[in-house]
């Protein structure tokens, strides 16, 4: 009988240090989508204060902390990262496990903006794209989710089969920056 073994998106292809900028693979923990029923939106955002501490983010926006965190994720969608979504959310939400459906990543470094720049269409720049900002987007050819964590760090996510794709489109724009 073959024994099956889970392993991560980006196992045997992370870290990667170019430069000053690492790339480095998350493990999300339990990823839950979570869309509220039509009229639930108030009693879906007091449902999530109230088991995960967290509120509903607004659109581009994500909130949280790292091991637990809830990042808007198109209209009316919302995916909690971390912790296993609260069985009373299903009062007042659709709530589908994603777990297995994404590669994440974290990028971060003093480049680390120049990199994504050189990938993505969004506005970076520190004064517009601030810590708590997400935008679902184009990375190179990949529909992502990036999000800014931290002064010089972003969490990227796409779907698990364009992995490989998206270390070879971030290291080839890490190993450019830092020609420069």
């Amino acid at each position: 009988m073959v024994k099956l073994q889970a392993i991560s998106p980006c196992a045997g292809l992370l870290p990667i240090a170019i430069g000053d900028v690492t790339l480095s693979e998350v493990e999300p923990g339990v990823m839950t989508s979570l869309a509220p029923c039509k009229g639930a939106d108030t009693a879906f955002g007091e449902a999530l204060k109230a088991a995960h501490g967290m509120a509903v983010p607004a659109p581009n926006r994500a909130t949280g902390k790292e091991g637990a965190r809830a990042v808007w994720f198109g209209q009316r969608m919302v995916l909690l990262m971390g912790p296993a979504a609260n069985a009373g959310l299903a009062k007042h939400a659709a709530l589908v496990d994603q777990s297995d459906a994404w590669a994440v990543v974290r990028l971060e470094g003093a480049g680390a903006r120049d990199v994504l720049a050189r990938l993505t269409p969004i506005d970076l720049r520190a004064t517009v794209f601030k810590r708590g900002h997400t935008a679902r987007t184009e990375l190179q050819h990949m529909m992502s989710s990036v999000t800014r964590i931290g002064p010089d760090s972003y969490q990227i996510m796409v779907f698990r089969a364009f992995a490989q794709t998206l270390v070879h489109d971030l290291k080839t724009a890490m190993e450019g920056v830092a020609a420069r």
